[in-house]
């Protein structure tokens, strides 16, 4: 009988798409940029122009020509910090709930609400 592969466990996240964040810890720590996706089911984000990886293509109908392609390979989650917009600086988040009802992502730092 087939091994079935170990599931990873999606962790609570408030990170989001067109989020800016700095990379804290691996080979890419203190670079900053924009988040170009978001991976739950795997725990990770792909970030603008961080963790640039080369892959091999050969020429298809398609693509065209073949060659060496650059492309943003995932990070780890916990690898990332959001930036905050306020203080500009990379800082804890938390979920607050509005006088509204509706809940809003706030820096740990300096208390202000972060859009998106």
């Amino acid at each position: 009988m087939a091994k079935k592969k170990p599931t990873v466990k999606p962790l609570p996240t408030l990170i989001k798409k067109n989020d800016k964040v700095e990379v804290i810890a691996g080979k890419e720590k203190g670079k900053t940029g924009k988040v170009l996706r978001v991976l739950r089911d795997k725990n990770r984000v792909v970030v603008e122009k961080i963790n640039m990886i080369k892959r091999h293509t050969r020429p298809s109908p398609t693509s065209g020509q073949g060659g060496i392609v650059e492309k943003e390979a995932p990070l780890h989650i916990s690898n990332v910090m959001l930036i905050c917009g306020k203080c500009t600086e990379a800082s804890r988040i938390k979920k607050t709930q509005l006088p509204d009802g509706q809940w809003a992502r706030t820096c740990k730092k300096c208390g202000e609400l972060i859009e998106g």
